[in-house]
């Protein structure tokens, strides 16, 4: 079984999400999701909508998802690929080659951006309506 791991903080999903996460599923058999925990999106300066348990709820409800892991630390990553028995690691690649000192462990994949969707994106137009 070839087994496949992705990374986020998955706060207001949209379809830019959902795209990633079948493209990913695409590449192996069984995909798992690591989410930023509460803590580690604290230590990171960022704020999500959604309590670490809400986005694990609802990732987990999506097909494409076999396994939600949380993530505590930038530094966890060669532990959940070793852990986990990964075969490859894929990130936006808005991300590109900052993980390409996994490539030791696993393949890795920088998967391109949904175009026209982010987070970021709807955060701001959601502040833009309530002015």
């Amino acid at each position: 079984m070839k087994k496949v791991i992705t990374y986020g903080t998955f706060d207001l999903l949209h379809w830019g999400h959902i795209n990633l996460l079948k493209r990913a599923k695409d590449l192996g058999d069984y995909l798992v999701v690591a989410i930023s925990s509460d803590e580690f999106n604290k230590l990171k300066n960022k704020k999500s909508y959604h309590s670490f348990e809400n986005r694990k709820m609802i990732l987990e409800a999506i097909r494409y998802v076999d396994e939600v892991i949380p993530e505590h630390t930038w530094e966890q990553k060669v532990q959940d690929v070793n852990d986990h028995d990964i075969d490859v690691f894929v990130m936006g690649d808005d991300w590109e080659g900052k993980f390409d000192f996994l490539k030791e462990h696993c393949e890795v994949v920088y998967l391109p951006r949904t175009i026209g969707i982010s987070t970021t994106q709807i955060k701001n137009d959601l502040l833009a309506v309530n002015k």
